[in-house]
């Protein structure tokens, strides 16, 4: 225990020691923090729209007002032509048209079908697809007005665990699996091959110390900062946005050991395999990328190629990340917890033994 204690202090001064390396262990997190609390958003609001009206009557001029005063529309620019509307999208003025048709009154008013055109920048796919529902939705209450009929009544809407629909809620926990993905596998990537980069690995390999001493001196530092993180989001994400807190704190802070665990393992295998703290960098930024992407964060786990599913099977951040989701939002028992977090035990396993076998291999 004291050759233990002995390394791990040393790892964490040469932690903190360095200004360079204190400013990259706690103000990118919390910068991140803010950042993607209220730019990442998959939410669409403030929107503007373009609208080609050839009818100008009392049902296009009720369906104007009604955009107009929907929340989610910033600002309605008025076109006159079809080169005015090709335009604007053209120069992204707006993400979307609405093209009237000069026989929308007349149809409406003798009670026939009647159809809007909506023209969306196809460049913004996703963005056009949620305002494409947006109009659908404020076209279909001027239909059921026209025609006497009330508005859908038997569909009745519940958002469970998220009533309100708040990304935010959404986004600050897979925010703590973001950046804890990001911070353990830099912080373990640099170690060893910060080492050999300063010559004192030879000197590591002639003191007392054994490898598996060596490997939890340089993991204990990194699983430190790594709780510390996900403590300061926990706070921020109750205290500054209101998210709230449902689950276990010892539930949620053992799965989150388990899952930095699983994540030193792959930064000390990169560490152990690169010569330079530049080849550590470029290693650990190749699989970081991967698993944030894959994580079910961007999109959903389920659309992705069934070849890619099966090698995401290897990403400790997929299993950890509805994990973090549900404790916090629903209060996910211990027992879908376990269930959840056993593949992740796994992965651990296999990353630190590969990462003590290629040690050893590199000592030799």
């Amino acid at each position: 225990m004291g050759r233990l204690k002995a390394i791990t202090i040393k790892e964490f001064w040469a932690l903190v020691r360095d200004p360079k390396a204190r400013m990259g262990l706690f103000l990118p997190p919390l910068l991140q923090l803010f950042l993607f609390s209220y730019a990442a958003t998959l939410e669409v609001r403030n929107i503007d729209l373009g609208l080609y009206d050839m009818s100008s009557g009392r049902y296009s001029q009720e369906l104007v007002q009604r955009l107009d005063g929907s929340p989610n529309f910033k600002r309605i620019e008025v076109l006159h032509s079809p080169e005015d509307l090709r335009q604007a999208i053209e120069d992204q003025d707006v993400i979307a048209a609405i093209v009237i048709e000069q026989d929308f009154d007349r149809r409406m008013a003798s009670g026939q079908s009647a159809e809007i055109g909506v023209v969306l920048d196809g460049r913004r796919s996703n963005a056009a697809q949620i305002v494409a529902a947006y109009v659908t939705r404020v076209a279909s209450g001027i239909g059921a007005q026209v025609s006497n009929l009330p508005e859908p009544e038997g569909l009745r809407v519940t958002n469970l665990y998220n009533p309100s629909l708040d990304f935010v809620w959404f986004n600050l926990p897979s925010l703590i699996v973001m950046l804890g993905v990001i911070t353990s596998i830099a912080v373990t990537g640099l170690s060893i091959s910060r080492e050999r980069e300063l010559g004192s690995f030879d000197q590591l390999m002639v003191s007392p110390l054994r490898v598996h001493e060596i490997l939890l001196g340089k993991m204990l530092p990194a699983l430190g900062f790594g709780l510390l993180n996900g403590a300061i989001f926990i706070a921020a994400a109750q205290l500054i946005f209101d998210v709230p807190f449902r689950g276990s704190y010892a539930v949620f802070f053992a799965a989150l050991i388990v899952f930095n665990i699983a994540l030193i393992g792959v930064g000390m295998f990169v560490s152990s395999l690169s010569r330079t703290q530049q080849q550590a960098f470029l290693g650990s930024f190749l699989l970081t990328i991967p698993i944030i992407m894959l994580s079910g964060f961007a999109s959903p786990v389920e659309n992705m190629p069934e070849w890619l599913q099966v090698l995401n099977h290897a990403n400790p951040a997929m299993y950890f990340l509805p994990v973090a989701q549900s404790i916090f939002l629903k209060a996910m028992p211990l027992s879908a917890v376990i269930s959840w977090m056993w593949p992740v035990v796994l992965i651990a396993i296999v990353t630190l033994s590969a990462s003590a076998w290629l040690f050893r291999a590199r000592m030799e």
